[in-house]
């Protein structure tokens, strides 16, 4: 799929993976709408690829719908990418016998499934009313969940949970927008270096045993690469369905 003058809405836009497709797609010659909470930093990298900044949490549908309203004034949406994610970690029950409140489980499924969910729909209502292009194609959605979804660590049940729900619903949600013409696809990071880890010295020493663990190559993963295949499975028309692992040949310890 061509995304040339076509809008594209990238949640978590304001950092990391998020940052690296807008700028892949703004390369491309896609409007995009850079989603986010963090304002000062959407709007930096909105106004730096020529693409509009909407302040929403993805959880919130009327926040979503105003984003997705601004993409389509500018040029048909064609394209979601959900990056937005959090990844709080807690054990089920602790040492001492005490329970994660749920309410920690709750916001994390909300924040990276039920928000990716929320945003597809929105986003897939806009696409069915855009022109087709080759193969009836008229927009393609894609999600990212993790190696967690797999491999999930001591402590990472909400998260591993979340990111769980997020592959299963990628192939029967390729399957319901079908009849439209949208395609679903998902990708699984591994390690990747992002601002999650901080920076100076003592980061890129705990950054540097983390990246000791990946088969090959050993260091963690680059957005830059997130983003290449992002846009792979974006404009490949005949990816659909799929959940794709980009980690190195990682597979997480349960600890």
């Amino acid at each position: 799929m061509d995304v040339t003058s076509s809008s594209a809405v990238v949640t978590g836009g304001a950092s990391g993976l998020g940052a690296a497709t807008a700028r892949a797609l703004a390369a491309r010659g896609a409007h995009v709408v850079v989603l986010d909470r963090q304002e000062e930093n959407g709007r930096k990298v909105a106004a730096e690829i020529g693409g509009t900044f909407a302040l929403a949490d993805v959880s919130d549908e009327e926040q979503v719908q105003s984003a997705v309203d601004t993409a389509v004034a500018a040029a048909p949406l064609r394209v979601l990418v959900n990056c937005a994610g959090l990844g709080p970690a807690q054990r089920i029950v602790e040492r001492d016998g005490t329970p994660i409140p749920l309410k920690k489980f709750e916001f994390a499924v909300r924040v990276n499934l039920v928000g990716s969910y929320n945003c597809a729909r929105l986003a897939a209502a806009a696409m069915t009313r855009s022109e087709p292009g080759a193969d009836g194609e008229k927009g393609v959605v894609l999600h990212t969940a993790s190696v967690a979804a797999f491999d999930g660590q001591i402590g990472q049940t909400p998260y591993a949970a979340a990111k769980g729900g997020v592959v299963g619903m990628t192939l029967p949600m390729a399957r319901d927008l079908a009849i439209h013409g949208i395609r679903v696809n998902t990708i699984a990071p591994g390690l990747v270096d992002t601002p999650i880890y901080g920076t100076g010295d003592k980061a890129d020493a705990f950054k540097a045993k983390l990246g000791a663990s990946v088969v090959f190559p050993q260091r963690l993963g680059y957005a830059e690469e997130y983003a290449t295949l992002a846009m792979e499975l974006i404009t490949n028309s005949y990816m659909n369905g799929e959940v794709v692992r980009l980690d190195g040949a990682i597979r997480l310890p349960p600890r």
